[in-house]
């Protein structure tokens, strides 16, 4: 065979065709760097969100902070990059011509050069309210790791129960340290602190702090909690109390505004994924017109049945909180669903255990009169399907499954084991700096330091039902859209 006499031309040399704004061509460029272009967007300010630094207020110890741990040979190991307290992370990264040259952005989390406690002599007590959420128990984990290994700190307390363990005589706190009592902790599920809803009382939580002369409190929780977090912290300054309140923020709902995506969150769709297979097979299998239905968590917002939706790729319909439901009518999802039947012979739904409130309000209000039990929204749903298919002389086989906290409650997996990992440390981090009346979370993919306040002036967040995840899920269910 003739060999082509056209040399291949290095990586350096391939050429690309240049296209134009308006399509037109314009010669060849290589592709390495085939240029940029001006297009007017202007960022002339960047707001940083302060974080209270206990610097400014109280004595501190301005130990430096360079060493992380002795290593296996007995030699130290150094961090390999110290920030300031003007590195940052701009939060408002999407621009457009309608924005203002102005941006917010939020304190870059990591290790600083000077440390406003000498970490020895600090003592500190972790705490986790609400309910459970995959990775709690790694949260602890690394906080208790980070303490201890990379400062050495002194006594460690967790707070059994909740808030109401800092004062209830029959939930005792236990200290913490690295023992064999806490091997291989990250990997199980719950909670070893024990977690309840309720029990705040600032004095008697208070009283504890100065009782056993703490220095870091680090408290796991959702928004609600995180409101409980600040007024600590405000009362800790306002008594002159050299204390860092630090937040770690828990929704398994992933209702926490600011942070791109809470802990344990990602755990619960991949464990919602085995609810949404078994009724696929349920609908597949149960003849005739099989379909699957399946409530998952979110009162108040439908992330995680919109996630494990996209996840799964095999839902018909995700019903949420945030986007009306039309049950009949061109726009309706009863008709939908007969169509999707007639095309396939199945359906899955996906249901947010808060959606559909107008209709069930009215149901509700019904079973009240009648002294009957109030209806959830997966068995009300159920029961229009099968009068739906009823009306039209057909036989819908429904099969309802109701995975409820079981997606909550097994250890985190690995995307939820290293965000721990990252928001731990980086709360210790930011409390051995003196930062307090804080939550570490992750924005714009980078670990930052978020003022409480910020966090809890507009959690909790909804989804947008005119944004590109409720997008995605139409795309993907091909329901129809019944926002005007």
């Amino acid at each position: 065979m003739e060999e082509d006499p056209t040399p291949v031309p290095s990586v350096g040399q391939r050429k690309s065709l240049l296209l134009g704004p308006d399509g037109s061509l314009m010669g060849e460029e290589p592709l390495i760097g085939e240029g940029r272009r001006d297009v007017g967007l202007k960022l002339e300010t960047v707001m940083l969100c302060q974080v209270p630094n206990l610097a400014l207020r109280m004595p501190t110890a301005g130990v430096a902070n360079h060493e992380i741990v002795k290593n296996s040979s007995g030699g130290s190991t150094f961090y390999n990059k110290l920030l300031g307290d003007e590195d940052c992370i701009i939060y408002e990264h999407v621009r457009d011509k309608t924005k203002a040259p102005v941006a917010r952005a939020f304190l870059r989390a990591g290790p600083r050069a000077k440390l406003h406690f000498d970490p020895t002599t600090v003592n500190a007590c972790i705490v986790t309210c609400g309910l459970l959420c995959p990775g709690l128990n790694s949260v602890i984990h690394h906080l208790v790791d980070t303490l201890k290994n990379n400062y050495n700190a002194g006594k460690i307390y967790g707070i059994r129960g909740g808030w109401g363990g800092f004062w209830d005589p029959e939930k005792p706190p236990i200290q913490l340290c690295q023992s064999k009592d806490l091997e291989f902790l990250q990997s199980r599920a719950g909670s070893i602190l024990g977690c309840s809803v309720g029990g705040f009382d600032v004095k008697k939580i208070m009283q504890f702090l100065m009782d056993k002369q703490i220095s870091h409190m680090y408290v796991i929780g959702g928004d609600g909690t995180h409101r409980g977090a600040h007024r600590i912290a405000v009362e800790c300054i306002a008594m002159g109390l050299n204390i860092a309140v630090a937040g770690i923020p828990k929704s398994v709902d992933n209702d926490i505004d600011l942070v791109d995506r809470s802990f344990g969150f990602m755990t619960a769709v991949e464990e919602a994924q085995n609810a949404i297979r078994s009724a696929t097979i349920e609908a597949k299998c149960n003849l005739p017109n099989g379909i699957g239905i399946v409530k998952l968590m979110g009162r108040s917002t439908g992330y995680l049945a919109a996630y494990a939706t996209m996840a799964s790729g095999d839902v018909d319909l995700c019903l949420v909180p945030e986007v009306e439901i039309r049950l009949d009518g061109p726009d309706g999802c009863l008709p939908h669903l007969e169509r999707v039947v007639q095309r396939k012979g199945y359906a899955v739904v996906v249901i947010s255990e808060g959606a559909g409130q107008a209709q069930l309000s009215e149901v509700a209000a019904e079973a009240r009169s009648k002294g009957a039990p109030l209806p959830s929204v997966g068995q009300y749903m159920k029961s229009q399907i099968e009068k739906h298919f009823a009306s039209k002389g057909k036989t819908a086989t429904c099969k309802y499954i109701d995975p409820s906290v079981s997606v909550r409650s097994v250890a985190a997996n690995a995307f939820d084991q290293i965000l721990c990992m990252q928001l731990a440390q980086n709360a210790v981090h930011g409390a051995m700096a003196g930062y307090t009346a804080f939550a570490a979370g992750v924005v714009n993919n980078r670990t930052v330091l978020i003022p409480i306040t910020e966090i809890v002036d507009t959690s909790p967040k909804g989804l947008n039902p005119r944004g590109r995840t409720w997008e995605r899920v139409l795309c993907i269910t091909r329901q129809p859209n019944t926002l005007s």
